[in-house]
């Protein structure tokens, strides 16, 4: 079921309507890239810039070399680790589009939803990227502690994230948050499975991009499929 979902969103990907959301997507996604390494960079430097001080030690300027150092991690490293968790953020804010396109496409005997409001979509992205964020850096020390693991746990962890927030998003426009919930508890382990399988791909740079797409139309199938028929 999961794989038939999957191929259906592949077999989708040519849609305008796909398009124009994955364009909008990795535009947005740069742009959030940019400006937080520019901002990181930014305040790595007014650090730099300044003396810095410690109790019975005086000025430590090697510090400062550091410091400046690490801004070139900034460069290379946060655009590659923030990547997933933005691309995917931000394709949830827009999975209402990429829902109704295939249901349109799919399921055209479905009766029309009033779909979430903007302000709605905007609110989970943000709250869904921050738990993305967050949940990745305190993975940190789990894959330093595991690091023959870190791959598995990074794709269990994310998959779990990513299937819990997809399916919901998917499941809520039809039968509202509440029921969405109790659905998606029904049926932890398969969305969980599907979820898995979403985030290994995820971990590959560039390709992240667009996998977020194709799994907010996979969910949408998946609800369909576990929810039985719609009268």
């Amino acid at each position: 079921m999961i794989l038939n979902a999957f191929f259906a969103a592949l077999g989708q990907i040519s849609d305008p309507k796909f398009r124009s959301v994955l364009l909008r997507g990795v535009g947005l996604t740069i742009i959030l890239l940019i400006a937080g390494c520019a901002a990181a960079i930014w305040l790595i430097n007014w650090l730099a810039s300044s003396e810095i001080s410690l109790p019975w030690i005086g000025t430590v300027s090697w510090l400062n070399d550091v410091l400046n150092y690490s801004g070139i991690f900034v460069v290379l490293v946060l655009p590659v680790f923030l990547m997933m968790p933005v691309a995917s953020a931000i394709i949830s804010m827009f999975l209402e589009e990429v829902a109704q396109a295939v249901e349109d496409k799919h399921y055209p005997t479905l009766p029309a939803v009033p779909g979430i409001p903007f302000s709605d979509g905007v609110r989970d992205a943000l709250s869904f990227m921050g738990v993305l964020i967050v949940a990745n850096l305190l993975a940190l020390i789990l894959y330093v502690i595991f690091s023959p693991l870190a791959p598995f746990i990074f794709w269990a962890m994310n998959g779990f994230l990513l299937g819990r927030e997809y399916f919901t998003l998917a499941a809520m426009r039809r039968i509202g948050r509440e029921e969405a919930r109790k659905l998606r508890a029904k049926h932890t382990s398969t969305i969980w499975l599907a979820g898995t399988l979403m985030a290994i791909p995820l971990s590959v740079p560039l390709v992240n991009l667009v996998i977020p797409i194709i799994g907010a139309a996979t969910f949408t199938h998946i609800y369909h499929k576990l929810s039985g028929p719609t009268p």
